[in-house]
């Protein structure tokens, strides 16, 4: 981990997933060995998860950047988790995907520091109007202002 958050202060002097990679072939020959012949059912389970999701697991290796954890994914979705248990969900699939697609316009707004709800007036003014809906807000290159497509 301390190379991850070294490659993070700036540019790694060698890629980290070759520098590591002899570690990593030996601890995912370890891995397949436990997941054969270990007689606990837990390392079992383990080394199996270790070895469906390898590719995201050591992901930052590639790109010391990445998050280390997804508990901002988790921290943003669980306003709208408990929204939908307080509310008993949906009732149709539609409704589910209109849900999903709401709370997805909305945080992404929010994110980029625009308003959702003149964003979405605005797609339902064109759309009303029969013209295509306007993309979402998107960044400009980094250290630039946002570029706010809804004044």
């Amino acid at each position: 981990m301390d190379a991850v958050y070294q490659a993070r202060e700036g540019p790694p002097e060698e890629n980290l997933e070759e520098k590591y990679q002899i570690l990593l072939e030996d601890f995912k020959a370890e891995c397949e060995r436990i997941k054969g012949e270990s007689k606990h059912k837990k390392a079992r389970a383990l080394a199996v998860e270790f070895l469906n999701d390898w590719e995201a697991i050591f992901m930052v290796l590639r790109h010391p950047h990445m998050p280390l954890t997804n508990n901002e994914a988790e921290h943003a979705l669980r306003h709208w988790v408990i929204m939908r248990k307080i509310t008993y969900g949906t009732q149709t699939e539609v409704g589910t995907r209109v849900f999903a697609l709401l709370a997805s316009v909305i945080d992404t707004c929010r994110k980029r520091d625009v308003s959702p709800w003149r964003y979405l007036e605005k797609v339902i003014g064109e759309r009303r109007a029969g013209r295509s809906a306007p993309a979402l807000p998107v960044a400009q290159v980094e250290g630039s202002e946002w570029l706010h497509l809804v004044s």
